[in-house]
């Protein structure tokens, strides 16, 4: 009796059906990136001051310009500028236009600060959260909770969608998910205070990432990035791997039009509104994409499979063959066995890879998030700097397709952290006014943990034995969530000590990432591990056969008798 890849072999692994439905997933792809890193211009931090009631009329009246009344009202650069001002009733009369504050100061010392009581002054033609609810100073950590309660929405949906999808069907889940959220990014858009906002962008977190998931769950193959299950959908097995980082690049399309749209709306709200609104109309897809055939046979379903099988073959102009139309379940290959965390770490070879995996999951998260929040902050033309640096995604998806099966996955993997931490280290020393070479170390950093991100969902499943390969993925992709929880914190919270001091910090783990993945076996070519005693040997086997080649090299150099 066939299974659901032998029937797709006769019918189309990837034709005119697949492609549909593949390009009416990857909208959901597209839709995703506004709240993944949508943070860079909801949250732009402007250039502020404290508003002190009685300059503007002050300044009007003496006819300074804005360098004058910066000069004169403000205490100075920095945080002490932003967060404090003098402790001066600009109302009073007996102030001159000429060097106001001159004879205020009892005695020369300098005069006494104060808060910004009366709120905040923002240099800025539009609006974001920070300007509208004054997140900055001792509130800006407000900022840093807002981009980390949707990782950990993130984290949470991530976990669960797993086994809620193999519960209930991959449609219906991603039905219910496209609904809350988009509900809940209008509920947001319209929010009255910082409170409700922060609540409904944490919905949007729960369910957002379950839907891009379930989204790359029924285009590719299995749900490797964090789902637990392992389940193909509609895409034959020799397309998977490209349509999987294709997938991915459409999230790449919308950093694209994320910078377009918020160059073109630069108030949040109608951002906000525009970049959610889409997401209803995804809601037609329980009408264009049908239910996962294969969860179908799982539930023993296999009457409503065929029908589905049947309308792909139509679809893609194929014809059935009689001897195709009954189905039979994949089944496991070996025993069955109940996998544990303590797998994980069991033996030697397995923790050695659990441990660097994690730590890459971490650093990907990390220094992907970390970067883009950087650029925000670094003063320059925001919406360019945050195009030029997604166009160099399309570039890291091709030489991930060019390399894996030419050279292999550790060499590139490794060099590619290993690049993002060089870039971030370099881009420390290159001074301002050099704009171009800093954009360019910029995009090379970001090519290189573009790379690395989708190498570790590549390769994080090539490394654990069949029993417990979704449970390996599904703790070690964790970290990725754990990293986005605090990237707001170490990006914003260190830039006020010293603006270069993250990339300091995304160099160093860039670095150490590269040199971690070197320790891993080479997966190449290799089949999948069906035991631990086969993913204890891969490395040992990776000697074995690195030295077999050195020994015939050898004797090819040892000259004849």
């Amino acid at each position: 009796m066939p299974t659901v890849d032998d029937i797709l072999e006769h019918i189309g692994e990837f034709n005119f059906f697949q492609k549909q439905t593949f390009f009416l997933l990857c909208l959901i792809s597209v839709a995703f990136t506004p709240i993944y890193v949508g943070i860079v211009f909801l949250g732009f931090t402007p250039d502020h001051r404290c508003r002190s009631p009685g300059v503007a009329e002050l300044s009007r009246r003496c006819g300074w310009s804005l360098a004058e009344e910066l000069n004169y009202s403000v205490p100075g650069p920095g945080p002490e500028g932003q967060c404090l001002r003098y402790a001066v009733d600009w109302n009073q009369s007996a102030l001159g236009c000429l060097d106001p504050l001159a004879g205020l100061a009892a005695n020369g010392s300098p005069l006494p600060l104060g808060p910004c009581d009366q709120g905040w002054v923002y240099d800025t033609p539009g609006s974001s959260i920070v300007t509208e609810f004054n997140l900055v100073c001792a509130d800006s950590w407000m900022l840093d909770l807002f981009q980390s309660a949707v990782n950990v929405g993130f984290f949470i949906g991530s976990m669960s969608i797993g086994y809620i999808a193999d519960r209930f069907g991959r449609k219906p889940c991603l039905l219910i998910t496209i609904l809350i959220n988009a509900s809940s990014g209008v509920l947001m858009a319209i929010a009255p205070n910082y409170t409700s906002m922060l609540i409904f962008r944490l919905i949007q977190g729960l369910v957002s990432k379950a839907g891009w998931l379930i989204g790359y769950i029924l285009s590719k193959n299995t749900c490797e990035c964090s789902c637990g299950s392992k389940v193909t959908e509609f895409v034959g097995l020799n397309y998977r791997r490209t349509v999987g980082i294709f997938y991915q690049v459409a999230f790449t399309v919308g950093l694209l039009m994320l910078a377009g749209v918020a160059y073109v709306l630069p108030h949040w709200r109608w951002l906000q509104f525009t970049v959610t609104l889409p997401n209803f109309c995804f809601l037609l897809y329980y009408w264009c994409v049908p239910e996962s055939p294969r969860w179908l046979i799982s539930q023993n379903k296999s009457a409503k499979a065929m029908k589905i099988i049947k309308h792909i073959a139509k679809k893609n102009g194929k014809p059935l063959p009689g001897s195709l139309q009954s189905l039979r379940p994949e089944e496991e290959v070996g025993e069955k066995l109940n996998p544990s965390f303590l797998d994980l770490v069991r033996t030697p070879q397995i923790r050695k890879h659990t441990l660097i995996l994690m730590y890459n999951w971490f650093t990907s998260s990390v220094l992907y998030q970390g970067l883009i929040m950087h650029m925000g902050l670094a003063g320059s033309n925001i919406y360019l700097d945050f195009f030029y640096s997604a166009l160099v995604e399309f570039p890291a998806a091709f030489i991930i397709i060019l390399t894996i099966d030419r050279i292999g996955r550790r060499y590139p993997w490794a060099m590619s952290n290993m690049v993002a931490g060089a870039a971030c280290l370099a881009s420390v020393f290159i001074p301002e006014d050099l704009y171009w070479l800093r954009v360019t170390a910029a995009c090379l950093g970001r090519m290189g943990i573009t790379v690395a991100y989708e190498m570790v969902c590549l390769v994080n499943a090539e490394l654990y034995p069949t029993f417990i390969r979704n449970l390996g993925v599904l703790v070690c992709s964790s970290m990725c969530d754990i990293g986005g929880i605090l990237t707001p914190f170490l990006v914003y919270r260190l830039t006020d000590i010293w603006h270069e001091l993250p990339l300091v910090v995304f160099a160093a783990v860039g670095l150490i990432a590269g040199a971690l993945v070197l320790l891993l076996p080479e997966t190449k070519g290799k089949t999948l591990p069906e035991t631990i005693e086969e993913v204890e040997n891969m490395q040992r086997s990776g000697k074995n056969k690195d030295k077999m080649i050195y020994i015939e090299v050898k004797k090819l150099d040892t000259p004849l008798n």
